[in-house]
């Protein structure tokens, strides 16, 4: 594939090739947050002492990724990949951080930079893969993901990523046999055991359960495998047992919004109103930005004939999210303006 870059190279050659020769600075490292972390301080106090070092600038871009701190972050990467040009992963990495960001054409470019400085490189044929998918470009995602195998055939990840590509394509025949071959070849793969707990929970098939506690089992932290057991037994109508699986969650980790979400949801078809209200209202408590906490709590002051409260409720959701039309809709009911 050739990208916009590519296709006017011979154009421009000469020019970057003089910018290139020209641009030798470094990214400066008196911004404050460089102090702000031990850790940054540490590996910026080496780099002042090395600053030709293209490995420091990767280490320290690695941690100023994992603080979110994008913008820094691509400008270590950057500094890593001039300082040392045959380096494919420098490369890679500037383009994962624009792929997160969603600029999709600079993350095209770098990974492009990347493969060509290693055309044999697995992780960069297998992040323009994700690329592809993300775009939903299929036959270029499975060229890349084909790219891994014909080199490697017991590369777990591009069996993965080959199931991720046929899920979305609503193949789930063709996505279950991937996913599985990825088990065979890592058969403690919990991405693929959670997938695979995803697609037979969507056919109601009880199959999902056995996955998703294997799932579980690999990594008792990650409580989404319990939350899609909640949401396998509510989509069945086991409300008693979606309950119970919700709670266990929350329990585990108090912040998962969905949950509360989902039992608010399941009160309320049980008739128990202030039940419902009560985890709406937590919601609104632990993520006070989220409009759809103070809609649904809302909607629970409704329906208990508190209607000033959920007026307040309704104008508390549009006022984070003005193009929300359920408490539009919701304050017309009511005969009301915001």
């Amino acid at each position: 594939m050739k990208s916009a870059f590519l296709k006017y190279m011979p154009v421009f050659a000469v020019v970057m090739l003089f910018a290139s020769c020209k641009n030798t600075s470094k990214p400066k490292d008196d911004d404050p947050v460089y102090n702000s972390d031990p850790r940054l301080s540490e590996v910026t106090s080496r780099i002042r002492k090395n600053p030709e070092n293209a490995e420091l600038y990767f280490e320290r871009a690695k941690m100023l990724y994992k603080l979110k701190l994008d913008t820094l972050a691509i400008r270590d990467f950057k500094a890593a990949s001039s300082l040392d040009t045959g380096n494919a992963s420098y490369y890679s990495a500037v383009g994962d951080v624009l792929f997160e960001a969603k600029d999709i054409a600079g993350s095209v470019e770098w990974l492009e930079k990347a493969i060509r400085k290693n055309p044999d490189d697995p992780k960069a044929h297998l992040k323009m893969a994700k690329m592809f998918l993300f775009t939903q470009d299929y036959p270029k995602a499975f060229e890349q993901i084909n790219i891994v195998l014909r080199k490697n055939v017991y590369n777990p990840e591009a069996y993965f990523l080959k199931g991720m590509v046929y899920k979305d394509m609503k193949d789930t025949v063709k996505a279950i046999s991937s996913f599985q071959t990825a088990l065979q070849v890592v058969p403690d793969y919990k991405e693929a055991v959670v997938q695979l707990g995803l697609i037979y929970s969507a056919k109601n098939d009880p199959t999902a359960i056995k996955y998703l506690d294997n799932a579980y089992r690999m990594d008792s932290s990650d409580v989404f495998p319990v939350f899609a057991r909640g949401v396998y037994y509510q989509n069945n109508n086991d409300y008693p047992q979606a309950k119970e699986e919700y709670k266990k969650c929350i329990r585990r980790n108090t912040h998962y919004i969905d949950a509360y979400f989902n039992l608010g949801y399941i009160y309320l078809q049980q008739d128990s109103v202030e039940k419902a209200f009560r985890q709406y209202d937590l919601v609104t408590k632990l993520q006070p930005d989220n409009p759809s906490g103070y809609y649904n709590r809302g909607i629970c002051n409704e329906m208990m004939k508190n209607l000033k409260d959920a007026v307040v409720d309704y104008r508390r959701a549009l006022l984070l999210d003005t193009s929300y039309s359920s408490p539009k809709a919701a304050l017309k009911r009511l005969s009301l303006t915001k």
